[in-house]
């Protein structure tokens, strides 16, 4: 049993883990799923994911979301080996650290990625954001009008026992009054969810896009979460390599708090009050 085989029978691996035909090692992942290197009898790994009882479709939103990020053959992306309603496996990426020229040609990826393009903001399948739904419905609204509606309401819906009042009326004002910050464009094809921890390095120093929310979106959005939690490696080499592709517009700047509110929204969703704290601060960026 090897790789090749997995790929023509990937519903087996299941039961190649139950019989132990695979050397389960646990990795470090995120706080949600279950992560193991499998090592296969050629000595070949792969990445696992798992998750008991997820909710249904959990695994298919991102391999559909993986699938197409890949297909724009930009920026490089792992690929699916096998995909299960409780399992995602995926090539085995080798560690590393980047370098500065690594981040530039990463940067350099991600706005061909972006420019890729999508066909409306949202996506064709269901979306997750960890374990919460990320609506999805393919929209012809402006990117403003669609980003309060799609990416902050649902979000701040799920967080009210998180927030006080004055800051759920912050969330609200922003977004009545967000076609005032500009920045519309056609949507972009991107990640969704790329904060540091999303990207990941292998032994060569390249970045490879993993743990996707991707859809229809503004690439913003991106270059924002990219900021987030100390930054990216070499995050002003891999921004300027971005911009040399691909100019962002004016008052992009600006606009960045309005871009992590997103993702702050659905943190305090999954974990509560602990975020409370950064909600308030890009409020009152904002």
């Amino acid at each position: 049993m090897d790789l090749q085989y997995l790929r023509e029978h990937p519903a087996q691996l299941p039961v190649f883990i139950k019989h132990q035909r695979i050397r389960e090692t646990p990795v470090p992942g995120g706080s949600i799923c279950t992560a193991q290197r499998l090592t296969l009898d050629d000595g070949g790994s792969l990445f696992a994911k798992s998750l008991a009882d997820p909710p249904p479709g959990f695994f298919a939103a991102e391999a559909a979301g993986l699938r197409w990020l890949r297909a724009a053959g930009a920026a490089p992306v792992p690929e699916i080996i096998a995909e299960l309603p409780d399992l995602l496996a995926l090539e085995w990426i080798e560690h590393g650290e980047p370098t500065p020229e690594s981040a530039e040609e990463f940067g350099r990826g991600l706005a061909g990625l972006h420019r890729a393009g999508a066909d409306a903001f949202g996506a064709p399948w269901p979306g997750y954001i960890g374990t919460f739904p990320l609506p999805n419905e393919p929209s012809t609204l402006p990117w403003g009008p669609w980003f309060a509606q799609y990416r902050l309401q649902p979000f701040l819906a799920a967080s009210t026992e998180a927030l006080s009042s004055h800051d759920i009326a912050g969330v609200e004002r922003v977004m009545s009054e967000i076609s005032g910050y500009g920045g519309d464009e056609p949507p972009s094809r991107i990640h969704g969810d790329l904060w540091p921890g999303n990207v990941l390095w292998d032994h060569r120093g390249t970045g490879w896009l993993v743990d996707p929310a991707a859809h229809g979106g503004h690439r913003e959005t991106d270059l924002a979460l990219l900021g987030l939690w100390g930054g990216v490696a070499h995050h002003d080499r891999l921004l300027a390599a971005y911009r040399e592709v691909w100019p962002l517009a004016d008052g992009w700047q600006e606009r960045i708090p309005l871009h992590r509110l997103y993702l702050m929204l659905v943190h305090t969703a999954l974990f509560g009050a602990a975020y409370g704290d950064s909600v308030r601060a890009l409020l009152r960026a904002l």
